[in-house]
């Protein structure tokens, strides 16, 4: 008898159970990769992508990066090296920035890959936009990467405002120069740069 109880509720049981599950099949929607083919990204990079299983933010991230320029291998590069991060790739729009100032796409890939498309991407596109070199860019963020001493992106511009070359801009990054010696180089070419039989007092010029 008491058999014969427990198999109704058995049978309640497994019914709704099987709702459940159906109704959260019903809630999980396949994710969207038409924006891509929008973006102008080809059918098989698309399926290819698809294998990685992306999510609609993904996507989104994805679309913003295609957008911008670039390829669709470069897309699926920088889907992989988050995959092999396990972390979700949400750097879309940075690189999509980086692009805009003329950081070249292996560039871009490479500070993906150096981890480095975090919060220093507005650093490095003031980088750019002060007039400096992709080099100097990808040598700061090498630095960065390897936790060694680097100039900052100011006085890496102000060095530049004063005529110091790239090439010896280079050799101060990669022999770890701070900030401070930077301002003494900013300070000595100023103070070269002032007309001889003048001298300055209380901020004027006079003979």
């Amino acid at each position: 008898m008491e058999l014969m109880l427990r198999f109704p509720q058995r049978l309640i049981f497994a019914t709704l159970l099987a709702v459940l599950v159906l109704a959260g099949c019903n809630r999980i929607k396949p994710v969207d990769l038409r924006p891509l083919d929008q973006a102008g990204m080809w059918y098989q990079s698309i399926e290819d992508l698809r294998k990685l299983d992306p999510t609609d933010a993904e996507v989104a991230q994805l679309v913003l990066v295609r957008r911008a320029g670039m390829s669709d291998a470069g897309c699926l590069d920088l889907m992989r090296i988050a995959r092999t991060r396990q972390r979700p790739f949400d750097s879309g729009e940075a690189a999509a920035s980086l692009l805009r100032v003329h950081i070249s796409e292996p560039g871009v890939l490479e500070l993906a890959r150096l981890d480095q498309l975090g919060l220093w991407v507005g650093e490095a596109q003031a980088i750019r936009l002060a007039g400096l070199s992709e080099d100097i860019v990808m040598t700061v963020a090498r630095r960065r990467a390897s936790a060694l001493p680097v100039l900052s992106g100011a006085a890496l511009a102000q060095l530049k405002n004063v005529g110091v070359s790239e090439p010896d801009m280079l050799a101060l990054l990669n022999r770890g120069a701070s900030d401070a010696e930077a301002q003494k180089i900013v300070a000595a070419r100023h103070r070269a740069a002032t007309p001889a039989g003048f001298v300055r007092q209380r901020g004027r010029i006079r003979r």
